[in-house]
């Protein structure tokens, strides 16, 4: 039972930070002014939002885990032939959303938090950069293309 209560709240935690992303954090940071101002409270916010992100995540990789051995214990022989094409399916779908979640708070959230705090100068088309759409990145006063 406590499996299954940790699964929920970890499923909440994950989703309610990724819906506040876009709906609170977002929108409010684009009502700053200040281009300095963007960058401290976008940097300060994700240093705080992607251990939440990642650990709620693998909270909730885990004890889905546990659930499914208790149901294959459960089920058997019959377990691949009952449920074999709807847990591909989830499994297919879980590892896209554990790529897609780890790369967006490693790979790009992680790197501006860490470009920040180093001094860098960050400039805005650094998301367009990292994610190989062309634009500059902007750094200890020199700037490199990518693209």
């Amino acid at each position: 039972m406590l499996n299954f209560w940790l699964h929920l709240i970890a499923l909440a935690v994950y989703l309610g930070g990724v819906v506040g992303l876009g709906t609170m954090l977002l929108p409010v940071n684009s009502t700053l002014e200040n281009h300095k101002a963007k960058v401290q409270f976008l940097a300060r916010a994700l240093k705080l939002y992607n251990p939440i992100q990642i650990g709620a995540l693998g909270v909730l990789l885990f004890t889905g885990a546990f659930q499914l051995t208790d149901l294959k214990a459960a089920y058997r022989e019959l377990f691949v032939k009952q449920l074999g094409y709807n847990l591909g399916i989830k499994l297919f779908v879980v590892f896209f959303l554990v790529l897609f979640s780890v790369y967006q708070s490693m790979g790009i959230a992680h790197r501006f938090v860490k470009r920040q705090e180093g001094g860098d100068m960050i400039s805005f088309e650094l998301p367009r950069a990292a994610l190989g759409r062309g634009g500059k990145i902007r750094g200890l006063g020199e700037e490199q293309s990518r693209g």
